[in-house]
């Protein structure tokens, strides 16, 4: 028994360090790697869309095509956006972090990150706060975006970020402050904030500019909404 123990540890291993984390750092640089082409690929599509616009733009004509094109680039949020913004910042809390009010308990160590309804409540307020246009960290969001978390870490339109994360929203301003402070996933939210130290950051900004969104805009399915 001692014999077949060995020699399935052996055929198991195959000369490795079975208690080593080579094979999660292999896949963590995989993923980083992924992450910078899609970057890079990212960067080579926009260059692309500028080119077949400028070649578009040739033959609009004056029969109006070019400005209902620019309207429905705007609604897709495939164009630039300028405007008054308000920026919303999340943050881990330090991985030390203890009660810092009375009668709250212990931390778990879900209590002290950021998870994705954290995120998908700071966009869906800003949505309905009447935002002409968000980006989430360096990424404009459109209709087909998912804001979607692995972890402590945040997947986007195939790029990997890592807290803290950016939020930030083109438009009224008043508005848009308004949704943030009475959207009641936002307050829970706080509410953690105030118990261990999540950070939470809102600023006004007087001008932004967002860029437009250059990935693919293939729609794969989709389905009427009921009212």
């Amino acid at each position: 028994m001692a014999g077949l123990l060995f020699w399935i540890s052996f055929d198991t291993a195959q000369g490795t360090n079975l208690r080593t984390d080579n094979s999660m750092l292999r896949l963590s640089d995989l993923i980083q790697e992924k992450s910078r082409r899609n970057q890079q690929l990212d960067k080579d599509l926009s260059a692309v869309h500028k080119q077949v616009d400028r070649l578009a733009g040739h033959d609009a004509g004056t029969n109006g095509a070019g400005k209902r094109l620019d309207g429905l680039r705007g609604r897709a949020g495939t164009k630039k956006v300028t405007g008054p913004a308000v920026s919303v910042t999340l943050a881990d809390a330090p991985p030390d972090a203890g009660p810092r009010i009375p009668g709250v308990p212990d931390p778990s160590p879900n209590d002290l990150v950021i998870h994705q309804q954290d995120l998908q409540a700071v966009v869906n307020a800003l949505w309905r706060g009447g935002a002409q246009g968000i980006k989430v960290m360096d990424q404009r969001l459109i209709s087909t975006s998912a804001v979607r978390c692995v972890g402590n870490t945040l997947i986007l339109q195939g790029r990997v970020y890592s807290p803290p994360y950016t939020v930030t929203a083109v438009g009224d301003r008043a508005a848009l402050r308004r949704s943030l402070d009475k959207d009641p996933s936002i307050e829970n939210y706080l509410q953690y904030v105030q118990a261990y130290g999540l950070g939470w950051k809102v600023q006004e900004r007087k001008r932004v500019t967002l860029p437009g969104y250059s990935g693919t805009v293939d729609l794969h399915y989709a389905a009427p909404a009921e009212r």
